[in-house]
């Protein structure tokens, strides 16, 4: 029998032993196919498989009763990771065990952009057939000099494509081999990103479609919600916005194969606090209920 397990608390308890510094092992080609074969399975519904073959590379598979909602997840977990073994820094994977996947919540920064860790959680238990991939790492934990100009929690503008362990700017990691297998399904994705207050003057939040064009209905939905919960929105696919994602690889990747894929990044206001990452989820959430139900 699956345990009861508060969702939230076993993400931020992980994303809370990150180190600025350090922590970030580059996976090889054959560690990655064996860690995409055992999430395929997963996604596939087939648990003992999908286990026994995650642990080729020492993953593990676990499974719990979310306490909030009382939804079944599967949690797939480096276990190098776990305590008295030294951390890969590949991150985790949550699938919703009561719905077929039919979306994902991307989270490439977690602890580096503030709160998009939780922010994560809550929009995971938003709504059917989800499943959340989360960076392992600091964003700068594969370089030796730490975070950049950015305040903690922030993303720099433009920053940290040479680093290792920024995952939207790489291709070589377990989380863009995890998401290129959900976009190469179909499955529609947002991934979430943070920024200082004042690094975009006149918007808290940009919502973008990435490289490509193919969720601007999604996208504009999204903006209205934000915007009737007093969120200043900048609309990058019909205004020139900072921090657009133009460059995000999971978003190219998304476009070369004509899948849905929102880049959203959120000001530390916006994601500052219980009540506003609960809001912003509910916003988020009516872009993902629909994606669940198969909703163009």
């Amino acid at each position: 029998m699956a345990e009861d397990i508060d969702l939230l608390g076993r993400v931020t308890r992980f994303a809370g032993e990150f180190g600025v510094t350090g922590g970030y092992r580059a996976p090889t080609q054959a560690q990655k196919a064996i860690i995409v074969d055992g999430v395929s399975a997963l996604f596939d519904g087939n648990v003992d498989l999908a286990r026994t073959r995650l642990a080729e590379v020492d993953y593990r598979l676990d499974t719990f009763t979310d306490t909030v909602g009382g939804r079944r997840f599967a949690e797939v977990s480096d276990a190098a990771g776990r305590s008295g073994s030294a951390n890969r820094g590949w991150g985790r994977v949550y699938v919703d065990l009561d719905a077929p996947p039919r979306w994902s919540v991307q989270v490439p920064h977690p602890v580096a952009d503030q709160g998009t860790e939780r922010l994560g959680a809550r929009v995971l238990r938003g709504a059917p057939g989800g499943v959340m991939v989360m960076a392992g790492a600091h964003r700068t934990a594969g370089s030796d000099t730490g975070p950049g100009a950015a305040g903690p929690g922030d993303e720099a503008d433009g920053g940290g494509e040479g680093n290792p362990a920024d995952m939207a700017h790489r291709t070589d990691s377990v989380f863009h081999a995890v998401i290129a297998e959900l976009t190469r399904r179909g499955l529609p994705g947002v991934q979430l990103h943070g920024f200082a207050d004042d690094s975009v003057p006149g918007a808290d939040a940009v919502v973008s479609t990435g490289a490509g064009s193919r969720a601007v209905e999604d996208a504009g939905r999204l903006a209205e919600e934000l915007a009737g919960q007093g969120v200043d929105v900048c609309r990058a696919w019909s205004a020139t916005c900072k921090l657009s994602g133009r460059t995000n690889e999971q978003g190219r990747l998304a476009a070369e194969h004509g899948t849905r894929f929102l880049h959203v990044e959120l000001s530390r206001t916006v994601r500052s606090g219980s009540h506003r990452l609960d809001e912003t989820a509910r916003a988020i959430t009516s872009v993902t209920t629909r994606w669940s139900r198969g909703t163009p």
